[in-house]
């Protein structure tokens, strides 16, 4: 298992690593090409979207992994389940196109509305696909497949953008990256969905991924509230400011954590069991991702002025604020994820929910409370508010693993106390380098930040620095021996 772990971190990261370089050039060439408020009405729809696929995917995903033995006719069956309900869902974003359009009063949202609704059919197989990716640790073929559908639909939006397409550019792009993927999946990974279903090997798992279901609508509903209330009080470029702020802090979090939670995830199922064993693998993995993501937020907020002016240029300054709010609020994505997993992996959906229902709550104060002031005000409560929910995930947790949030912040606190450490150095080089070229400053602050805080986790022996060190070279040694 810990060889298998070990590979499919590798590749897991490798794959994020990879895809999501080349979407960030990507992005930043089509910032150069696109404006805020073209930005704006693509992140509107692509709130639906995202909400209308968690109507398809129904949790089955996550069922399938935790499930203790899946098989060829579970995976298939799910399949062609999710595709029947994607039919039915499309068909009501494509009736509700007008509707939204009107809302936003933006004519162009109804085309777009009804063309991106179609990424809901091969994201179902997709996220089949990558449950099986999961479940058997075949990152491997994940990795070349996404690497492959970014240089596709990376090609494609530029090619729109340049061509004067506009805000369709970004629709191609979304469009050709689902496809692509699916495509180059079915020839790395092994699975195929076969001709047979079962509806109570469907029925099965829904008694476990409706709760899980429930938990992701909500998260998700009120994860893109935001935008939407902000597309709607303010305006579209308001909103694509804020969307191009959360991408950059959230581009970090949710892939260098999720690299970490995808692979350790079937882990956890595979032991769930043995509560002991999961609890060590638990606190590994809040420590790994802790001591990857905390420092690469930090440092983010410390050159977000150079990197926005550098990157994307002066139009885009007013999403720094935005951008640095962000990068404090997804530090504690560690916690949040590692913690809802482990609850998923001993089957314990149901404690899921509550927790959901818990956290929205305080999301609807929070909410309530913040549109009484201007937007980063809004948004800096629910920075706050992303900080509280730290301790509702970890509570489960006191009691089905013995681990409680003391002890969780006890093994964040290492890693948050050098990145303090490191981001006031690089803020501190910043504010020195004063007469020299953006590009030149950007690349001081980043060697800086890198030579901090490598340099104190490796004199002060960092519990998982030393681990990580250890990793790479294991790895070296079976390569060398193969």
């Amino acid at each position: 298992m810990k060889g298998k772990v070990a590979d499919g971190l590798f590749w897991k990261i490798l794959e994020n690593g990879g895809s999501q370089g080349i979407q960030f050039v990507i992005t930043i060439l089509l910032a150069r090409l696109l404006t805020p408020a073209e930005y704006g009405v693509v992140g509107i729809i692509m709130i639906f979207i995202i909400i209308a696929n968690v109507f398809v995917q129904s949790g089955f995903s996550t069922a399938l992994i935790q499930k203790i033995q899946a098989d060829e006719t579970d995976f298939s069956s799910v399949c062609y389940f999710e595709l029947a309900a994607a039919v039915v869902v499309y068909g009501l974003l494509y009736l509700a196109a007008p509707s939204i359009a009107r809302f936003y009063q933006i004519p162009v949202l109804e085309p777009i509305v009804r063309v991106l609704g179609i990424v809901l059919f091969p994201g179902v197989v997709i996220s089949v696909q990558s449950a099986y990716v999961s479940r058997n640790m075949e990152f491997k073929g994940l990795f070349f497949s996404t690497l492959a559908a970014s240089l596709v639909s990376g090609a494609v939006s530029i090619g729109m953008a340049y061509a004067g397409f506009g805000v369709w550019a970004m629709v191609g792009q979304q469009i050709s990256y689902y496809f692509s993927l699916m495509a180059v999946l079915f020839v790395t990974v092994t699975w195929r969905p076969r001709r047979c279903f079962q509806f109570s090997r469907v029925q099965g798992m829904f008694s476990f991924g409706w709760k899980i279901l429930c938990a992701s609508l909500l998260d998700t509903v009120f994860n893109n509230l935001y935008g939407l209330l902000i597309g709607k009080i303010y305006n579209e470029e308001m909103l694509g400011s804020y969307t191009r702020g959360e991408q950059f802090p959230k581009l970090i979090a949710a892939n260098l954590g999720s690299a970490i939670q995808a692979v350790l995830l079937p882990a956890f199922a595979a032991n769930q069991e043995d509560k002991a064993l999961v609890r060590d693998m638990v606190r590994r993995a809040i420590r790994l991702s802790s001591f990857a993501v905390i420092p690469m937020l930090l440092g983010l907020f410390a050159v977000a002025d150079t990197l926005v002016l550098a990157l994307l240029g002066e139009q885009w300054m007013v999403c720094v604020p935005f951008l640095r709010i962000m990068c404090i609020s997804y530090c504690f994505w560690p916690i949040h994820i590692t913690n809802l997993q482990a609850v998923n992996a001993v089957g314990r959906s149901d404690i899921f929910l509550k927790l959901e229902i818990i956290k929205k709550g305080l999301s609807v104060v929070a909410l309530i409370v913040g549109m009484q002031f201007n937007v980063f005000v809004m948004v800096c409560i629910k920075a706050f508010q992303d900080f509280l929910c730290t301790f509702v995930n970890a509570a489960p947790n006191k009691k089905l693993l013995d681990y409680s949030i003391a002890h969780q912040w006890m093994d964040v606190m290492p890693s948050a106390g050098l990145s303090a450490v490191m981001c006031i150095a690089v803020m501190a080089a910043g504010a020195w380098l004063t007469d020299i070229s953006v590009w030149l400053k950007l690349a001081v602050q980043i060697v800086c930040g890198v030579l901090v805080y490598t340099g104190l986790a490796a004199a002060f022996k960092m519990e998982s620095f030393c681990f990580l060190v250890n990793l790479v070279k294991e790895r070296k040694r079976r390569n060398s021996k193969d």
